[in-house]
């Protein structure tokens, strides 16, 4: 465990013992009148567990959403804490999943145990699934950071919380919006190939795809799934090509989306366009900074800040100024804290029940994020809504909604 990890994440817990015994003990206790002053004690912390992936195979997304949990207890501590509760500070309860259900499941159980309020976790859709399983048997408060699979929410789980959308949204607007661009520029793309890699998420949303993309006169001539890690693209790639299809659509964690994107340029790979559906590099700085050209023209529909919001671009700014690339797990882990902790602080509790019903009664708007107004819907978000983006001259770019826009889409992409 780092060191960083292993401190509280906490302010002000107490006198300094030198302090204390410098001032000769006695003299601690006493106003400027010589009066004894008042000394109020710290409020008790409100402890929250973050389960990630901070080692395997998908460590760099959990360590992204790790320190997106801590830039939010670090702000929400800064501006007073939990105020209900007397500005009682949020301490950070640290659980690493290592990329697998089973052991995230095993640091729920740990953190219950000491005593967390709520638990915010855990990435993946196959790691979500088993720790909001897990947190329901303590009836212990649950909210979902990136996790896209509907089967987190359709269990009915009244524990259970997601302010992002699911992927059944997420891959619905992705086909309606993939639509537009297409008839823009005159219905140029008549085939696709979807690559996608093979757990809950990817074959979910690949299962989607297949049942709407035929819907706006897209044929789906071949889906290839493949495990991560995958360590060389080289044989999907030339498959791809024998296809020759006009889209190529990755679903994938970020590695894999590098490494293939990089394959496909080296390979010479021509496709009208790469249309990511929650592609796992093609919204990300890293990725558009360290390959310029494989990455320009990919097109997303992801989760995604509000480029127009002054909220987000002042988080955004902050993140970065701390070294962090701001990537969707940064800021939509940083909102799953955000929101628990606005909900323990109007339940003015930290009992369970009382915070899960402050959560299903949340109409939270601090998120920076393209969303209709908050109010979940058995666990869901139904304000929750993805955005296109588009590389474009090196920079991530907007392009749908339209009132969110940064840019407008470049379709056919330029080979």
């Amino acid at each position: 465990m780092s060191e960083f990890s292993k401190r509280r994440i906490t302010a002000g817990a107490g006198v300094n013992r030198r302090v204390f015994l410098a001032a000769g003990g006695a003299a601690v206790g006493l106003g400027i009148t010589g009066f004894p002053a008042v000394l109020r004690a710290e409020p008790k912390s409100v402890k929250i567990g973050l389960i990630h992936p901070v080692t395997g195979a998908i460590s760099f997304s959990g360590t992204q959403c790790r320190a997106g949990a801590q830039l939010a207890i670090a702000d929400i501590n800064a501006a007073g804490g939990i105020k209900s509760l007397g500005g009682a500070k949020i301490e950070g309860v640290l659980g690493d999943s290592q990329g697998k259900p089973e052991i995230g499941a095993s640091e729920v159980d740990k953190m219950v145990e000491q005593g967390v309020a709520g638990i915010v976790a855990g990435y993946s859709s196959a790691i979500s699934l088993a720790t909001s399983q897990e947190a329901a048997k303590t009836n212990t408060p649950h909210v979902v950071d990136v996790g896209v699979s509907d089967e987190i929410i359709k269990r009915g789980l009244k524990n259970t919380f997601r302010l992002a959308p699911g992927y059944g949204m997420v891959s619905g607007i992705a086909v309606e919006n993939l639509d537009k661009i297409n008839k823009a520029a005159g219905s140029v793309a008549k085939t696709a190939v979807v690559v996608h890699e093979d757990s809950l998420f990817g074959t979910g949303t690949a299962k989607l795809l297949s049942e709407q993309l035929p819907k706006i006169g897209i044929e789906l001539v071949e889906i290839i799934k493949h495990p991560t890690p995958t360590r060389d693209f080289t044989n999907i790639v030339l498959q791809i090509k024998a296809k020759n299809p006009d889209l190529i659509i990755p679903a994938n964690y970020y590695n894999e989306y590098v490494l293939f994107a990089r394959t496909l340029q080296q390979q010479q790979v021509k496709a009208k366009g790469i249309y990511s559906v929650l592609g796992g590099a093609a919204s990300n700085y890293k990725f558009v900074h360290d390959f310029p050209e494989a990455a320009e023209g990919i097109m997303d529909c992801n989760h995604w800040f509000n480029p127009k919001s002054d909220l987000a671009m002042q988080r955004k700014k902050a993140a970065e100024a701390t070294g962090l690339v701001y990537t969707y797990e940064v800021f939509l882990t940083y909102n799953a804290v955000a929101l628990l902790a606005d909900a323990i602080d109007r339940a003015g509790s930290t009992d369970k029940d009382k915070v899960i019903e402050a959560l299903a009664s949340s109409t939270w708007d601090k998120h920076g994020m393209p969303y209709g107004p908050t109010k979940f819907v058995n666990g869901q978000n139904a304000g929750a809504a993805p955005a296109n983006t588009q590389v474009l001259g090196g920079e991530i770019q907007v392009i749908y909604p339209k009132e969110f826009a940064s840019a407008d889409a470049v379709f056919p992409m330029k080979s």
